[in-house]
């Protein structure tokens, strides 16, 4: 079959359909020719069919280093793929090579698998520094897909929930849904199952305002994996960012597309965001060893960050091989082009960049004035999302929490560590216990941030679940092959006296006790919670703290053992939050009183209920303390300019190993106190019980919580 070509436009990059033809353009500085490579949909995998269904149109018209054609008639569902001929140099850092079908960087959807295969690698095995392997990769590697751009979206509309009122939910699209008993076989580990009715009712009753799901951009397994049976499960292996991962469509490639965005609409007409874990920082491709996929063969000196004195050999501030090029305006366009993408096309509301650090790279040092934040803070569209950093990496003088600009938000780091000291009783961790408790000004206050700047967490998909935190003082990594290296071994956890499961009533009541600990604080602190996906129902990995390899029940939610206590005790903790505006300031605590008060609108008592002094905060023995949150203390108003007005909270915490009696402060900071948590029992109080009266007294159990609400008078 001929295909007629026309002269196309540059842009926009990728394959473009029309409703009459697509157009194709791409980026290749270093190439001398490129094609076009047109397939059937029958035959891909298919050895002896990959070659005899391949049509090779050369793209003849170039403009500003774009390759670029238009087809007539070829539309969505056509497989395609690049073939770049160059210089195949790789001391001079070129690594072009024909003879590698390479995916479209800007393909909207990827079909296939990946097959490892001596093919789809640029080089002979043995010999990486000779001349070029010319064994033909096509039939081994995925499929770019021409995608269909339309989609009736009707009254979908972002519903730009603020960030000092978000619940973030952190899960992985298959896991949430894989074992769920009322999502229908042929949609659990999907899309559709995401947006399944029984899941929207689920993530609207839990009280969560956005999902933050793991990467859905197309990624692959590495090799090594495969060998041992073994998949990469989280993602963090991109190798297209404009397509969602197949994997979790219910259908073929081309239709993910249109089930994302379903999944999304859905979502919103429950009211819940969506943020897209997104890792701009590497590819799959790997280091100098690794495969020739795509952008290693289209233009490696130009996607990748090559040693400067050997560019043979990639810079590695990832752990994984290679990094992104930050510096090069065409990996900025693509970075960009990509989040556009998604938030104009898929309507996602945000995203959690993965080791952001290493995007703010310029030469080696990690510059929060580099182009890519510039970039970022101009964009029309980007700049009014949500932008959340993992503000670290590997490389040297990568963590960089609360260095971040003014229009991020972080996951704290600092914040996960503290909460974790101080449940299970390290001495001389109040100072950071309150300075994490409301919202860590000395990390965001100086350069004019505010609490939501802090994403609050104490687990998230990497390490152990809550359950496993309270269950285990070391990692049980055995089933990722790795004689149990790998993942961390500063986890801060503490398993109550015994490693792993068991039955003593005792333990298995302070691990209960220990999770609600855990989620309470968690909940009543400044800035944004996120809540790690299974933690309200008490979900385990059997301790192992670094599942990125499971694709199975280790990961998957365990909906039959689902703790259906501490799944109600969540959803009552998140009620009171939403309910209370003063868990959730958008202004810093100034410590002082406000609009007349004779009490501040922060205060901070020993058990006793007198003042703290400086030797209080000092004393390494002291773990327990009351904090009084002024309802009349909130300094900024709400949407339409008026004074926002709460009640008045006491939190009495114990984090020490016998039970304490408090002592109420006296009547001028409250009349009196109504119990509305107390993490010893596994429900709320009901409405009306335990009122304490002001200087009155209450017992909090070793390793516990008292919340307790201001009676209105």
């Amino acid at each position: 079959m001929q295909f007629e070509i026309w002269p196309g436009e540059p842009y926009p990059l990728g394959a473009t359909y029309d409703g009459f033809g697509t157009n194709f353009a791409i980026f290749s500085e270093a190439a001398e020719k490129v094609e076009l490579c047109l397939f059937d949909i029958e035959g891909a995998g298919d050895a002896e069919a990959a070659g005899s269904n391949e049509r090779r149109i050369s793209l003849t018209e170039v403009t500003g280093y774009v390759w670029h054609g238009y087809l007539p008639n070829v539309g969505p569902g056509q497989r395609y793929g690049y073939r770049v001929h160059g210089p195949y140099d790789p001391e001079n850092g070129s690594r072009c090579n024909p003879a590698k079908l390479l995916i479209d960087p800007y393909a909207k959807a990827v079909d296939g698998e990946l097959h490892w295969d001596q093919a789809v690698f640029g080089y002979t095995f043995g010999d990486p520094d000779g001349p070029p392997n010319d064994l033909d990769s096509a039939p081994f590697v995925p499929r770019s897909v021409v995608a269909n751009p339309f989609f009736e979206w009707g009254d979908d509309r972002h519903p730009r929930i603020p960030m000092h009122q978000s619940i973030i939910y952190e899960v992985h699209t298959k896991g949430l849904t894989m074992n769920h008993p009322d999502v229908p076989e042929a949609q659990r580990g999907t899309y559709a199952g995401l947006s399944h009715p029984a899941v929207i009712d689920y993530l609207k009753d839990l009280g969560v305002t956005a999902v933050e799901l793991l990467p859905v951009h197309r990624h692959v397994p590495e090799s090594d994996l495969v060998e041992k049976g073994l998949t990469n499960y989280w993602g963090y292996n991109s190798i297209g960012y404009l397509a969602p991962h197949d994997g979790y469509a219910s259908g073929s490639a081309e239709q993910a597309v249109t089930e994302f965005k379903q999944m999304v609409k859905t979502l919103h007409a429950a009211g819940i965001e969506v943020i897209l874990d997104v890792v701009y920082n590497h590819t799959a491709e790997g280091n100098h060893l690794g495969p020739t996929l795509s952008l290693k063969g289209i233009d490696n000196g130009a996607y990748y960050r090559l040693v400067d004195d050997d560019p043979r050999y990639y810079m590695d501030y990832t752990g994984t091989g290679n990094s992104m090029n930050m510096r090069h305006p065409h990996v900025l366009q693509l970075i960009m082009d990509s989040l556009r993408y998604w938030v104009n096309e898929m309507h996602v509301d945000g995203f959690r960049f993965d080791l952001a650090s290493t995007l703010a790279r310029e030469l080696h040092d990690v510059d929060r004035l580099s182009t890519f934040f510039e970039v970022i803070q101009q964009d029309p569209v980007i700049s009014q999302v949500k932008l959340i950093a993992e503000p670290w990496d590997v490389g040297e003088g990568g963590y960089q929490v609360g260095n971040f600009p003014p229009l991020w938000s972080e996951w704290n780091g600092m914040y996960r560590d503290t909460m974790r000291d101080f449940w299970r009783g390290e001495a001389a961790t109040l100072p950071e216990f309150a300075s994490r408790l409301t919202g860590s000004s000395d990390l965001y206050e100086s350069d004019t941030r505010r609490p939501n700047a802090s994403i609050n967490f104490v687990t998230a998909h990497d390490g152990f679940t809550l359950a496993d935190l309270v269950s285990y003082n070391d990692k049980h990594n055995d089933d990722n092959g790795e004689d149990n290296n790998d993942g961390t071994d500063d986890n801060r956890s503490w398993n109550c006296g015994v490693e792993g499961p068991t039955d003593d009533p005792d333990i298995v009541a302070l691990r209960r006790r220990q999770q609600r600990n855990f989620l309470t604080t968690l909940m009543l602190s400044q800035g944004v919670p996120m809540l790690l996906g299974g933690d309200e129902i008490g979900r385990s990995q059997r301790g192992n703290n670094n599942g990125y390899c499971q694709d199975n029940e280790i990961s998957w939610f365990d909906w039959e053992s689902a703790d259906e206590d501490l799944l109600a005790f969540t959803k009552g903790l998140i009620a009171l939050r939403k309910d209370h505006p003063v868990f959730r300031r958008r202004r810093w605590f100034q410590g002082r009183p406000l609009r007349g008060e004779e009490i501040d609108d922060i205060g901070w008592l020993r058990p006793d209920g007198t003042e703290m002094d400086d030797q209080d905060w000092d004393a390494s023995y002291a773990k327990s303390l009351q904090v009084f949150l002024n309802g009349n203390g909130i300094a900024s108003p709400d949407p339409r300019g008026q004074h926002v007005v709460d009640d008045s909270f006491l939190i009495l915490f114990n984090a020490g190993d016998e039970t304490i009696e408090f002592t109420l402060p006296p009547e001028a900071w409250g009349a009196e106190w109504r119990v509305v948590v107390d993490t010893a029992v596994d429900a709320l109080p009901a409405s009306g019980e335990l009122v304490v009266p002001a200087a009155g007294t209450r017992k909090v159990v070793d390793r516990g919580i008292v919340v307790l609400r201001e009676v209105a008078p």
